[in-house]
C-alpha cells in the first residue's frame, strides 16, 4: 500500500499502458504513431497477449514528468475508445499500478498475483 505522506519527489517518471484487441490494433497503431510524433516518450514493445498484471494486449509508453500535463490530457481526448492505464514510477512497481496511485481511463481491473515482475 502506498504511503499517504509520500511526496511527488518519489516519482521518477510515468508509464501509460495502452490496451487493444485484434479488432482495435489499427487504432492502437495510429495512437502510438501520434504519441511518437507529438511527445518525448519511449514507446515500448507490443504485447499481443496478456502479460504480467495486464489483462489484455498492450504496449507501454514511458515518459518524464515534464510530459505528463500534455500527454495524459491528450490521451484522454484522443484514445478513440482504447483503455489506458497511467501510473507513476517509484520504488514500488506493484503499488504504482494499484487503484490508489494509478489513473485508469476506461479500464478493466488488473490481474493480481502469479505474474513475473516486468515493468
Amino acid at each position: 500500500m502506498s504511503d499517504p505522506s509520500a511526496g511527488p519527489g518519489r516519482i521518477k517518471g510515468y508509464h501509460a499502458h495502452v490496451y487493444y484487441s485484434p479488432q482495435t490494433r489499427a487504432i492502437a497503431e495510429r495512437l502510438r504513431a501520434a504519441i511518437g510524433e507529438r511527445f518525448q516518450a519511449r514507446l515500448g514493445s507490443w504485447h499481443d497477449e496478456p502479460v504480467g498484471p495486464h489483462p489484455v494486449s498492450m504496449y507501454q509508453v514511458a515518459f518524464a514528468g515534464e510530459e505528463f500535463s500534455g500527454l495524459v490530457p491528450w490521451l484522454m481526448l484522443n484514445r478513440e475508445g482504447l483503455d489506458v492505464l497511467v501510473h507513476p514510477l517509484t520504488d514500488d512497481s506493484v503499488a504504482d499500478k494499484e487503484a490508489g496511485i494509478s489513473g485508469r481511463i476506461g479500464l478493466p481491473r488488473l490481474r493480481r498475483g502469479g505474474y513475473p515482475h516486468f515493468c
